[in-house]
């Protein structure tokens, strides 16, 4: 698969459609996150969260999309923590029915590059406890364990993880 497309979210009708069957077809982290009943997923609520997201400074709401324009994925980015100064990745989801196809790992890649050509040089994101598998996605991917704490908005735990940002080393092939 090709790495998908990450745009800013319009808010139309089909991406927030969109958006609420990633929701759906996620319904394990629906309930461990506890903020939407996977059964009972209301499209003008998703829309006014993530209407609320992309007003904060400095935050972005991305829609991933696949070479045909499909979309697969939800990013949700803040550029600059106020605490701690590192981006974060607020949110990364991939619709149901993409999981376990390499999509996620291209996803974070590209929100690696994005801000690795801004010149940053480490990325966060908050995973919640009772989350494992998300916790065992983000290891294996090179990130690292830093904090445990308890999320602001929802009180829920946390693991805090880190990964520093480096471009892969090119290696010199010896002229004879």
């Amino acid at each position: 698969m090709t790495t998908p497309i990450l745009a800013p979210m319009r808010f139309t009708p089909d991406e927030i459609a969109d958006v609420v069957g990633i929701y759906v077809s996620n319904p394990e982290y629906c309930r461990a996150a506890g903020e939407y009943d996977p059964e009972h997923i209301e499209p003008g609520r998703v829309e006014a969260d993530l209407r609320e997201e992309a007003r904060t400074e400095g935050c972005h709401v991305l829609l991933a999309r696949d070479g045909e324009g499909r979309t697969v994925g939800l990013v949700c980015l803040l550029d600059r923590h106020p605490k701690d100064g590192y981006p974060w990745i607020g949110l990364l989801m991939v619709s149901g029915s993409q999981r376990r196809r390499g999509v996620g790992r291209l996803l974070v890649r590209a929100v690696e590059e994005r801000y690795l050509g801004q010149g940053r040089d480490g990325l966060r994101l908050a995973v919640l406890e009772n989350n494992p598998s998300a916790s065992a996605f983000w290891s294996s991917l090179g990130w690292q364990e830093i904090d445990r704490r308890i999320d602001v908005q929802f009180e829920r735990p946390c693991i805090v993880m880190h990964k520093e940002l480096t471009r892969p080393r090119i290696t010199s092939v010896p002229r004879d």
